[in-house]
């Protein structure tokens, strides 16, 4: 878990360009997956949960 000072700080940026992406529910800026604003672990939990509509477990 990133520290919530962190979090805010890269919303608080002087030049936007330097933002870093991170994880809306944990705050992970690694294996971050743009399409849904979270990490990979975040995203595999909520997909597994069926909070994230259109994603399904693929099995072949």
């Amino acid at each position: 878990m990133a520290k919530t000072s962190i979090i805010i700080r890269e919303t608080r940026r002087k030049y936007k360009v330097r933002v870093h992406n991170r994880c809306k529910i944990c705050g992970r800026p690694r294996g971050f997956i743009r399409r849904f604003q979270l990490c990979r672990i975040c995203f595999r939990r909520e997909a597994l949960e069926g909070r994230l509509p259109g994603v399904t477990k693929s099995s072949w």
